[in-house]
């Protein structure tokens, strides 16, 4: 008789827990979701689809060009990499 009262609370708690987190995983996918996004929005700076940050990208007119940063000088290739060896199919 115990063995079967023990069996029965553990069906009992496994099948709770799983009414339980049928029952809460929205709200918890949705709060992974949402600190999710804060962390992207901390590391990138800006949510680009929020219309109060679009505002304050268009002070410059629309079409202007700026440059950050120069680009670093690339060293040339040497023209001296090897010799083209001509092969020639053999039927």
């Amino acid at each position: 008789m115990v063995f079967l009262k023990t069996l029965l609370i553990i069906l009992l708690v496994y099948y709770g827990l799983k009414i339980l987190f049928r029952l809460l995983k929205p709200y918890l996918m949705k709060y992974i979701a949402k600190k999710a996004g804060q962390r992207f929005e901390q590391t990138f700076g800006h949510n680009p689809y929020d219309p109060n940050t679009q505002k304050r990208k268009s002070k410059d007119k629309e079409g202007s060009v700026s440059i950050d940063q120069m680009p670093t000088k690339k060293k040339g290739s040497k023209s001296d990499v090897g010799e083209y060896v001509d092969y020639e199919e053999i039927d």
